[in-house]
């Protein structure tokens, strides 16, 4: 009893000095807006296949409007192999492909399967992937968060998940995806998420069918602008426009594929010596018991049109190869060249002219983009290249929030900083 009256009089002897201190014209006006100041908002935008140079090319006014009244970075570097979930798993954890897990679109896992990007109950397993998301973090520290298809956001992970999340629904419009998030910035503070995410994926799709500076591919890039620009007229109707702070980022970019630049994946290696574990720009290769020496003999050195190495001496710029998903042997296509499954093969080569990305993310045909506009942002400023890995400890320095192990820089982004 006592104990309860001594804190009953503590808390109203600190109540009182709290009162008098917010009376006090001795407190600064800095101070004041510090306590009275909603937390700022984050709104990470991807946009699927976005080439760096695509921000140059006159058909996205709006992100280069932002890019104007906030900062960009010259390009971003995507991490090997430049695929979007790979990538997309990055950009929210900061750790390379081979640290988190998600070493390619396709997998195999010993012990959990395969993986695809058409296999929802794979996509949808935690056990997939590693390493702590961004939004599992906010969602420890008791921030809510909210996910608009983000590759990872469908699976529980360390049994966390987002607070909002959505099944991947690629019919749903780009006009709608931005409505959703709108909903979700209007709710009062009380329920509004600090973490949202945002996804747009028909310009990949679109550069996929029919190449990355087709008609089709531009008309893409022209539509997700303008649905950027909803955004930006419903954030500033709502007030929040100069009180969120928006990420847009990339996961790759696009290179032109013609038609008879389209391998089949059995003239490099028969199945009889080797099963084929991914294939496209970068490809994976498991030799079948007692064909290791038959199916090395066969892939592993430089070929007219890629290159293998056993998984232990790939590149070292490409950190990748030692997580036990990658496959034993992995070849790399030359830029504009892929390799396909002879009967998918069979079907692209019919389809014409197509864009790829799997490509080593060195050249400039896979630079992904970096564009960020907000209150924590100095307007008008442009980085030096930026590493992909580098964007996971700038999300968690807005929030607020401890990072978990990565492998980016924490100061990558000192110099577009404006101090608190």
């Amino acid at each position: 009893m006592h104990c309860r009256l001594r804190s009953a009089a503590l808390a109203a002897t600190l109540a009182f000095f709290v009162t008098a201190c917010a009376s006090s014209g001795h407190r600064s006006a800095s101070a004041t807006a510090a306590v009275q100041a909603p937390p700022v908002p984050v709104l990470l935008v991807s946009i699927d296949g976005f080439r760096a140079d695509y921000l140059d090319a006159g058909l996205a006014p709006q992100l280069r409007r932002w890019a104007n009244e906030g900062v960009r970075a010259q390009w971003m570097t995507s991490s090997y192999p430049s695929l979007t979930f790979p990538n997309h798993y990055t950009l929210v954890t900061g750790l390379r492909p081979d640290r988190h897990g998600i070493v390619h679109n396709t997998m195999w896992d010993e012990s959990l399967g395969g993986f695809a990007l058409s296999k929802r109950e794979a996509v949808g397993n935690g056990a997939w992937w590693q390493g702590e998301p961004v939004w599992v973090g906010a969602e420890k520290a008791g921030l809510r968060t909210a996910t608009m298809f983000w590759p990872g956001s469908e699976a529980e992970i360390q049994g966390v998940r987002p607070q909002r999340w959505q099944p991947y629904d690629g019919a749903v419009g780009n006009e709608a995806r931005v409505d959703t998030v709108l909903g979700w910035l209007s709710e009062p503070e009380a329920t509004r998420p600090r973490l949202s995410t945002l996804y747009f994926d028909r310009l990949d799709k679109a550069g996929h069918e029919h190449g990355p500076d087709s008609p089709e591919a531009h008309q893409a890039l022209r539509d997700i602008d303008a649905a950027l620009g909803k955004l930006h007229d419903g954030l500033a109707e709502r007030g929040l426009l100069d009180r969120i702070n928006v990420v847009v980022v990339s996961d790759h970019g696009m290179a032109p594929v013609p038609a008879n630049q389209v391998l089949d994946a059995e003239s490099m290696v028969g199945p009889d010596d080797a099963r084929l574990v991914a294939s496209g720009e970068s490809l994976g290769f498991e030799p079948l018991p007692g064909r290791q020496a038959a199916a090395e003999a066969r892939l592993l050195g430089r070929h007219a049109h890629y290159q293998c190495w056993r998984k232990q001496a790939l590149p070292a710029q490409w950190h990748y190869g030692r997580h036990a998903r990658v496959p034993s042997i992995v070849c790399q296509m030359d830029e504009g060249w892929s390799a396909r499954p002879r009967a998918y093969a069979e079907k692209r080569r019919q389809m014409g002219l197509g864009g790829a990305h799997g490509f080593d993310p060195a050249l400039p045909s896979m630079r992904a983009t970096f564009i960020a506009r907000g209150p924590a942002f100095a307007p008008g400023r442009v980085l030096p290249p930026v590493d992909n890995v580098d964007v996971y400890p700038l999300l968690t320095r807005l929030l607020g929030i401890p990072a978990a192990p990565h492998d980016g820089r924490a100061d990558a982004f000192d110099a577009v900083l404006v101090a608190p």
